[in-house]
Order: C-alpha cells, then sequence, then structure tokens
C-alpha cells in the first residue's frame, strides 16, 4: 500500500525554497509506487509564484486541488509529511514528520532550530556544509527549578542530499545582446548575505580601463517594473563613482525560464560566474553553471564545495576569505544568529581571481569542462532521487512484495 504523503512547502514560489520544493516532488514522483502525494503550497517571503505552464505545474494544480478538497471535508490523513521550510516552522501534521530545509549560511543554527528539528523523526539538508551547521551547534537549556544548565545537539537523524541536474534545453532570451566579447556573470538577489555590493565595485576597480563587460542577473524583491527601476537607481548610483571606465555593467532583470537560464550560462560571450557572497546553503545558479561548463569564481566556503570539489582537487578558481561575525543588519533572531560568523571575500585575492581567469581563459575552461562531466555521472537524476526518497521512506524486499501482493488484492 502506498504512503500518503503531505508535502507543505513553496513549491509555487520563485526562490531558492520554491526550486527546492520543486525538487523533493521531483524526486517523490519518481517513487509513485511507493508515494501517493498531497500537496499545500505556502508563501516565500515576497517572491513571486512560477508563471511556466508545463506538464509539472500541471500536476501540481490538480495535486493542490486534491488536497485541499480532502482537507475542506476533513477526510485527509496521512502517513507522513514532508515540510520545506525553515526549521521554525516545523509542525506535527501526521504520524511521521520531516523537515527538509536549506540551513543556514553561518557557522551553526540557532539554538531553537536544534529543538524543531529534534521534533521531527528524520531531516534532510541540501549539502553536507548545511548538515555541519546543526551538527556542530551546542546549545544550553536552563533547569527552571535548580538554574543547573544542560547542553544539547542535533538528535534526529540528518541525511544531505544535494540537488540533480536537469537536462534542460537552453533557449535565447529575446532581445538580449552583449557587445563586449568577454563577460562575468553574476546571478544573486540583493541583500546582506550575498556581498553585491562588493562583488560589483572590486570587479569595475578591476576591469576599468579594460574592455570587458558584467552582466548582474538581480532583483531586490521580485519581477515588477517597480522592482526594476529601483534596482537599475541602485547600481546607476553605485557606478557613479567610475563615469570614466571602460568596462560595462548590465542588469538583466525579471523572469527567466529554465531553458532560458540555461541558454544564459551557455552564452559564448558568458565566460565566468561569480560569486562571492558571504555563505551559500548550496549554490544553486553555481550548480547550473558549472553543469553548462561555465567557470565558476568563488570562495573556498560554503555549501558549493559539494560539487565543485571532487576527490580532494578543487575544479573553480578559489578567492580567500576570512569568517567573521555577521553584520548587525542580516540578523534575524531565532534564525540568522547574533555570534554566528561566515566568509568575507578578501578584496585582493577576489581581483586576482578574476585576473587570472581573464588572463588565463583556457586553463579556466578546461578545468570547468572537467568538472562538467564530473557533475553530469555525480549528480545524476535517479541517484539523487534515490537518496532522497530513501532518506523519508527505504522499505525492505520483503516490503516491497508484500505492498505489490497487497495492490493486486485491491485491484480485484
Amino acid at each position: 500500500m502506498k504512503k500518503k504523503i503531505f508535502v507543505r512547502g513553496p513549491v509555487l514560489s520563485q526562490s531558492g525554497y520554491g526550486e527546492q520544493a520543486r525538487f523533493a516532488l521531483r524526486c517523490l514522483r519518481s517513487k509513485e509506487d511507493l508515494f501517493d502525494i498531497y500537496i499545500a503550497p505556502i508563501n516565500w517571503g515576497q517572491t513571486g509564484w512560477i508563471w511556466e505552464d508545463n506538464q509539472f505545474r500541471r500536476w501540481m494544480d490538480e495535486r493542490i486541488a486534491i488536497t485541499s478538497d480532502l482537507i475542506t471535508q476533513q477526510q485527509f490523513q496521512p502517513d507522513l509529511s514532508l515540510q520545506i521550510t525553515i526549521p521554525n516552522e516545523f509542525q506535527k501534521l501526521a504520524p511521521l514528520n520531516y523537515g527538509y530545509t536549506a540551513g543556514i549560511e553561518t557557522t551553526n543554527v540557532s539554538p531553537n532550530w536544534l529543538v524543531k528539528a529534534n521534533e521531527m523523526d528524520g531531516m534532510i539538508v541540501i549539502s553536507e556544509f548545511a548538515k555541519t551547521g546543526f551538527t556542530d551547534t551546542i546549545a544550553t537549556a536552563q533547569n527552571q527549578q535548580t538554574g543547573e544548565e544542560t547542553p544539547y545537539r542535533l538528535e534526529t537523524d540528518m541525511t544531505a542530499v544535494n540537488y540533480a541536474v536537469r537536462n534542460v534545453e537552453p533557449e535565447e532570451i529575446p532581445n538580449f545582446e552583449l557587445d563586449k566579447n568577454f563577460n562575468f556573470l553574476v546571478v544573486s538577489q540583493m541583500g546582506p548575505r550575498k556581498n553585491m555590493e562588493n562583488t560589483l565595485l572590486w570587479w569595475v576597480e578591476e576591469f576599468i580601463d579594460q574592455n570587458v563587460g558584467l552582466i548582474i542577473k538581480t532583483n531586490f524583491k521580485g519581477s515588477s517594473q517597480i522592482d526594476r527601476e529601483f534596482t537599475h537607481e541602485y547600481l546607476t548610483k553605485l557606478l557613479e563613482r567610475y563615469p570614466d571606465r571602460k568596462c560595462s555593467v548590465k542588469l538583466l532583470h525579471g523572469d527567466l525560464t529554465e531553458g532560458q537560464m540555461m541558454g544564459l550560462y551557455s552564452h559564448k560571450k558568458i565566460k565566468a560566474l561569480i560569486n562571492i557572497a558571504h555563505g551559500e546553503g548550496f549554490g544553486l545558479p553555481m550548480f547550473e553553471a558549472a553543469q553548462c561548463g561555465l567557470p565558476i569564481i568563488t570562495v573556498g566556503w560554503g555549501g558549493q564545495l559539494d560539487f565543485l570539489e571532487h576527490n580532494g582537487k578543487k575544479y573553480f578558481t578559489e578567492v580567500d576569505y576570512e569568517l567573521k561575525p555577521v553584520q548587525r543588519e542580516a540578523i534575524w533572531k531565532g534564525v540568522l544568529e547574533e555570534g554566528t560568523s561566515w566568509a568575507f571575500a578578501d578584496q585582493g585575492s577576489y581581483k586576482m581571481s578574476l585576473r587570472k581567469v581573464k588572463k588565463n581563459y583556457k586553463g579556466a575552461k578546461a578545468k570547468a569542462t572537467q568538472l562538467k562531466k564530473i557533475i553530469q555521472k555525480e549528480f545524476a537524476e535517479e541517484k539523487q532521487y534515490e537518496e532522497f526518497c530513501n532518506a523519508i521512506y527505504n522499505p525492505s524486499e520483503e516490503e516491497l512484495e508484500w505492498m505489490e501482493e497487497l495492490s493486486k488484492i485491491e485491484v480485484l
């Protein structure tokens, strides 16, 4: 008999957690002989919802409608729940409950996250880095009667499962023309964690007198025209410091399809992707760019190392960094805690890495081509889907035989 699994998460959101939720659904769909899938979508901040009309989206809409009807009729009794969100939001929704989170991009998680994670029957995270954030955190609880402090840590089982390669055909982006023949690419949302201001300004300082371009795929809060104008104005103001620069900066704002994103990573005039964020739970744009064979420039700390390193060898151009306390403006009590640290890229090393890739592009491209082959093999869909589903439900051979026999009886 199939397990009724209740998936609660931002499955329709245009966000990192939205991508994570849709990955989880693809994993579960690969085992439809084991899972009967029910979906309840949640919002994710101020992000918009995906707008592509395809078979997967129509399937999600159908499952959402079925789930909603069952809940309304008070006839819904799932066997398992899979909750895709930050641990603060975890709840007991079924006899067995599993949490799926991106973790936090700092050295330690919030003590509250340990409490909520330990209430789950199992946990899945998107990288070994995210897992380490939990396992390295030791918190203390005070006995209200004696005042004695007792340490506590992660106790529930936690599995790290990376994203899978998705072989999507590249598509052209309408009206997207590049004047420069050598362009760097940044794909990041604006915010304290992403370190976008330094990414831009230090890049301009390095190439101020060179015929080189920087493409920035970014936004602040969404894909609206108001957000586009605000983002453009913000970048323009930053660039006013360099009125005589020869290099160019181009803003790419708004929604792109998966195919158009692959087309961006595969564009013949785009030569490398840059990311010097303070931390990444996984770094999906870097993963997508790497699977397209695009050289990566990034710091040697974060979830991206799960796919940028292999057998002890680094397949990216590394930027030096220093672990320092999280900036005050990034603190989010109960989520991103004061006293934790993340990576601060070294300005000189960043500029040197940019210079190195530009000067020896042949070497950078050769390394990226090797990485592309590794990723295609090590992160294949079937392999990653299997790992994910096994972390939730991994029946024995005897159970599978019993389920098969039971299904035959039900058909009769």
